[in-house]
Formats: C-alpha cells, sequence, structure tokens
C-alpha cells in the first residue's frame, strides 16, 4: 500500500475496474524505476521514502491483478471439468446406443439374405411378419435419430471443452506473466527496505511513524452502528484477525491480502464477495463517506486498488502492505474512491 502519511482531503472520484489480460502485467513494470518526479534528488531520505510509496502502490496494483487472473482461472476450471462430465456421459450414451443399433444391424442382416417381399412370401404368420418389420423400422429410425443428435451434442461439447482449454491456457499464461511482475516488484521491496533502514534511526523512526498513520486524529463520522447483523458479523470477524500478516494473494485464515481480508471477513458472515477490491466496491450499495458504518467496504484511490472494512470512530481495518500486519489505521490514510454496504 502508498505511504499511510493522511491526506486531509479524501477523495471520492469513481475509479474505473481493472481489466486482467495478459499483457497487462507487463505494461506497469516499466513504472517501477526510480522515483517519482515530484521526489527531490537532492533529499536522499525524502526520495528513499517516494520510492518506497510507489513500490508499495504498484505493488498492491499487482497483487490485485494476480487475484484477478486467479479467480478467473478457478472459474474456467469449473467450466472445464463441467464440459468434460458432460461429454463422457454423452460419450458412454453413444456407446450403449451404438451396442444397440449393432444387435439390431445383425438381426437385420441374419434376416436380410431374401428379399422382403420373397421373406413375407414365404412367411408362415405374415401378420406377425410385417408387425416385427415395422416395429423394427421405427425401432432402427429412432436410434439413428436419437444418434445424430448425440452425434451433434458431442461435437458441441467437443468444441467447448477446446474452447474451455484455449481460455484456461491463456488465463494461466497471465497468472504466469502476473507473478513474474510480483517477483519484480518483490525484489524492488526488498531493495527499498535495505534504503530505509539505511537511514538514520530518527529519520526511520519518523518514517515508522508517518507510515503507520496514526500521526493524526481519528475523522469524526456519524452512524457508529453497523448497518446490518451481517456487517456486524463482518467487522467482528475482521477486529479477530488484527495483528496477522500481509501475505501475498492470501484470503486467510492465517494471512491476507487487502481484498483477501474483507472477502474472509464478510465470508464469517456467510455473504460471498469477489475476490478483488475493485470488483468489492460494487458489491453493494455506495454510501457517502460522511455516512460510514462498521462493516462499510472503503475502496481507495481512484482505480481502487486497496480497500479495507471501516470499524467506527473514524478508523478502518486492512491488510496495509508485505511486511506490515492486518491493522487500524486512519479512515483519511489515503483518497477514498468509495464506500461500499453490503
Amino acid at each position: 500500500m502508498v505511504s499511510h502519511r493522511r491526506s486531509s482531503h479524501p477523495g471520492h472520484s469513481r475509479g474505473t475496474r481493472v481489466t486482467v489480460l495478459s499483457a497487462a502485467a507487463v505494461t506497469a513494470a516499466a513504472a517501477l524505476g526510480g522515483a517519482p518526479a515530484s521526489a527531490d534528488p537532492r533529499d536522499p531520505t525524502e526520495a528513499t521514502r517516494s520510492t518506497v510509496d510507489r513500490l508499495y502502490e504498484e505493488a498492491e496494483k499487482a497483487t490485485e491483478r494476480f487475484n484477478k487472473a486467479d479467480e478467473r482461472a478457478d472459474v474456467l476450471r469449473e467450466r472445464v471439468d463441467r464440459v468434460r462430465d458432460s461429454t463422457a456421459r454423452g460419450q458412454e450414451r453413444v456407446n450403449r446406443m451404438r451396442g444397440a443399433l449393432g444387435s439390431i444391424a445383425g438381426a437385420q442382416y441374419r434376416s436380410g439374405g431374401l428379399d422382403p417381399a420373397l421373406a413375407l412370401l414365404l412367411s408362415s404368420d405374415p401378420d406377425s411378419y410385417l408387425g416385427r418389420a415395422e416395429a423394427l423400422d421405427r425401432l432402427s429410425d429412432r436410434q439413428a435419430l436419437a444418434l445424430r443428435d448425440l452425434g451433434q451434442a458431442q461435437r458441441k461439447l467437443g468444441q467447448q471443452r477446446h474452447e474451455a482449454t484455449k481460455d484456461l491456457a491463456e488465463l494461466e499464461r497471465s497468472r504466469a506473466a502476473v507473478a513474474r511482475h510480483k517477483r519484480t516488484v518483490e525484489a524492488r521491496l526488498a531493495e527499498a527496505r535495505r534504503l530505509l533502514n539505511s537511514l538514520p534511526d530518527a529519520e526511520r523512526d519518523a518514517d515508522r511513524a508517518s507510515r503507520s498513520g496514526r500521526d493524526g486524529g481519528a475523522m469524526s463520522l456519524s452512524g457508529e452502528a453497523p448497518a446490518s447483523a451481517r456487517a456486524a458479523a463482518a467487522a467482528r470477524a475482521a477486529r479477530g484477525v488484527v495483528g496477522l500478516p500481509y501475505v501475498w494473494g492470501a484470503n486467510g485464515p492465517s494471512g491476507f491480502d487487502c481484498s483477501g481480508l474483507t472477502q474472509w471477513a464478510y465470508a464469517q458472515a456467510g455473504v460471498s464477495l469477489p475476490r478483488t477490491s475493485q470488483a468489492q466496491r460494487y458489491a453493494g450499495q455506495q454510501v457517502p463517506l460522511s455516512q460510514a458504518r462498521p462493516g462499510d467496504l472503503v475502496a481507495y484511490r481512484d482505480d481502487a486498488s486497496h480497500i479495507g472494512m471501516y470499524m467506527g470512530n473514524g478508523q478502518v481495518v486492512h491488510a496495509p502492505y508485505p511486511g506490515a500486519s492486518v491493522r487500524y489505521d486512519p479512515v483519511g490514510m489515503m483518497p477514498v474512491s468509495s464506500v461500499t454496504r453490503v
């Protein structure tokens, strides 16, 4: 997460959804080099802080892209499994019908040595012969029609399986690209941590204090009671994991990233949330920040790349960034893009 030095004017603009594509991970990699232009190169401490802020933000965006790809992969895996099961059942039906048709064909072959008119003439029971022939014709027609239908269904299922497999292969490539980007960010974060550790003790302590988000008073907001029983249960669950570590791509129960924490907390209340912060911001009714109540989801930055849970008294619980633990911070720690009531 980007720096938790408080912003005095949280924003309320609507963010755009981030779409996971195979190339998405590649486009952000170039943005990771060096400090922003606004950093004063003559001030190494500020340059270091700016670099760390930039890296935390890019790392979190990469994690949300990874989460989105992972969620889509799970959906596609289930789809492929369903198609394969359906195809297998269809093949079994085709095999059974082929066996039945084979028996009919054998019976037709054994009695087919005679011309049908001659067989009728020589039959000792012409009425019985005609009845059997008519029934055989009807059965053959039905079997042929069913076999043709099943063949068409099997071809359709095969096409679906082929398309799903292609989608899954592409998504796996996307996930691999995101994972590569994630490793790049982790390396940069390690470098940033080394830079922070190289600062004088006083500067390092000041940076940690400002980054913790506790350098200002809590905002005074109304609505201290949860809006629903499920919101209350989710807020209790989030409070219960304060102190657990931030873990890349994790949604509990022993570690979390930002959207993993909110997803897990609401799962304890029996509510299924989407996996990413961008999707979670649309998982309910959006309300003004001034009306936030415990259990509401607070999305940050224009692209909603970070999310936390409002707990009352101007505080959120969230999973901030690698190396930190789930904790309380002021709701105005960075620009707010939306507040969602689930």
